[in-house]
């Protein structure tokens, strides 16, 4: 079954650069609602829960360092199908497809601008993470 829920956070970098207009609108025009937004920063432990499927990684650490590094913008976002056609409009973390939102703001293959849920069950799991239920529009 689809979700028509999916979870993005816009990543330091992009932050840092100005392009977090530019990357809300390219969403937006893509035809998905915003259904919850904030602007916050991760903790070192918050962070490291997040991206705890990595922990036995070697780039673990300097993900957590990145991803503490600024503020986020996390977001949970609403479109029919928004798993996959958000995924496609991100592209990929490596070699993104010209035009999508890595291709165009991403400056490497870790400080890449941004995350989006890779299955509707991740989005689920990233949106409660980050939101709770009062914090979410209903449409």
């Amino acid at each position: 079954m689809t979700n028509n829920r999916t979870f993005t956070m816009i990543k330091p970098d992009a932050i840092a650069q100005g392009n977090t207009g530019a990357i809300i609108q390219k969403i937006t025009n893509s035809g998905f609602k915003i259904v919850a937004l904030k602007l916050t920063k991760l903790s070192p432990e918050k962070a490291a829960e997040f991206y705890a499927i990595h922990k036995d990684k070697k780039f673990f650490q300097e993900l957590i360092d990145f991803m503490i590094s600024g503020p986020i913008i996390a977001a949970i976002l609403e479109k029919k199908n928004a798993v996959e056609d958000f995924r496609a409009l991100i592209g990929a973390t490596v070699d993104p497809a010209e035009g999508t939102i890595r291709n165009l703001y991403a400056t490497s293959i870790s400080n890449n601008a941004i995350h989006g849920s890779d299955s509707d069950e991740n989005a689920v799991i990233e949106s409660t993470f980050h939101f709770n239920e009062n914090e979410i529009i209903q449409y």
